[in-house]
């Protein structure tokens, strides 16, 4: 874990898991503490220096046929996400992007910079924005089937610190939404969204513990 003090605008919901507790029990728990984090968000300080590691303000929720509605996007300055009722799912798009999306029928390598941020936790679980990993982007190769995206991890320190290639589902909830493309100029961004991702839908860790994670990833295609 980072270093880093948290600060909740309100109590969160932490309390360690039981032995004893069901499976029900903890979905429960899970569902509560993201229900907080919503209402509240949070606010990660480093320790020693005082920056701001990660702030997040209490979060608009937005229905899919609004998203829809509003061409595929979420009101920035209103905090706006939208809740994607069959995974529960929440995303925010920050930036769309430039440049092409992932069309169906290729396969493009994806490179990743991200913050992870355990909803149930006190502090950033992982990230890879940090000056100490800085040479670790995450890179996956991702395919798009019909609208139905797979990928493994190839590179990088989610893969190193979950042992895993397999990509958590909710990493690739986005790419219907965004373009993959490179900055041309000083004026364009690229893709950055904001996801608060259920335990079925993230790593194995979160799934076997039954967490959720708050992440921010960037998501550009390589060279």
């Amino acid at each position: 874990m980072m270093g880093g003090a948290l600060c909740l605008g309100a109590a969160a919901l932490m309390a360690s898991c039981d032995d004893d507790d069901s499976y029900a029990d903890m979905k429960k728990r899970e569902s509560d503490q993201i229900r907080s984090f919503l209402a509240h968000g949070c606010c990660v300080v480093d320790e020693e220096m005082g920056d701001t590691l990660l702030e997040v303000k209490p979060i608009k929720v937005i229905s899919e046929e609004q998203f829809w509605a509003n061409d595929s996007t979420t009101d920035v300055s209103q905090n706006e996400y939208v809740l994607f009722s069959n995974t529960g799912i929440y995303m925010q798009i920050v930036h769309e992007g430039v440049g092409e999306r992932l069309g169906n029928g290729e396969t493009a390598t994806i490179i990743n910079r991200y913050t992870e941020f355990n909803i149930a936790g006190d502090s950033i679980q992982s990230s890879n924005k940090t000056l100490y990993y800085e040479t670790m982007p995450e890179v996956m190769t991702c395919s798009n089937s019909d609208g139905l995206f797979t990928a493994s991890f190839t590179s990088g320190l989610m893969q190193a610190l979950y042992r895993s290639q397999s990509v958590p589902s909710g990493w690739l909830t986005p790419l219907t939404y965004i373009r993959l493309g490179r900055k041309t100029a000083p004026d364009e961004h690229i893709a950055l969204v904001r996801l608060i991702v259920p335990s079925t839908e993230g790593h194995n860790d979160a799934n076997t513990n039954v967490y959720a994670c708050f992440y921010e990833i960037s998501y550009m295609r390589s060279r």
